[in-house]
């Protein structure tokens, strides 16, 4: 390859390498049962409505922020969901269940499908995956009414 073409061919590659990575850093889509757009988790952590307006954050530590980035609360390494005070009132075990404080179960997060304790479907988080469970406790527990 010639001096002038190297410079061309690097900056095609690193073109290439971006949009690669935007592409693989793409948002998860948060719909409701009738898969009607509520809103979005971004590959940043940022959690935004239906209209794209920020509602708050996720933070890869497990903190969950407002829109004004006070705490709100924590979705810890373990699944231990707790409130800004640190008092603990919900969990997400390894396989999807969502308990309340008490232990009981109020949900699932069935692969990318939100289901209530009775297994009914309530919304969808299109374009997760498993690494993803954190993030969406987090919309369930802080940001879904």
């Amino acid at each position: 390859m010639t001096r002038t073409r190297l410079p061309v061919f690097a900056a095609i590659v690193a073109a290439l390498l971006v949009a690669a990575t935007a592409f693989a850093g793409s948002s998860i889509t948060v719909r409701n049962g009738s898969r009607s757009t509520i809103g979005y988790i971004e590959a940043d952590g940022t959690i935004r409505n239906a209209s794209r307006s920020t509602m708050g954050y996720f933070e890869s530590d497990g903190t969950v922020r407002n829109a004004s980035r006070s705490t709100m609360g924590y979705v810890e390494a373990d699944g231990t969901v707790r409130n800004a005070s640190r008092s603990t009132f919900g969990y997400v075990e390894d396989d999807g269940t969502l308990r309340n404080a008490s232990r009981s179960t109020i949900g699932y997060l069935d692969g990318c499908t939100y289901r209530n304790a009775s297994r009914s479907t309530v919304g969808y988080f299109d374009g997760c995956s498993s690494s993803d469970n954190r993030a969406m406790a987090a919309w369930v527990f802080f940001f879904k009414d």
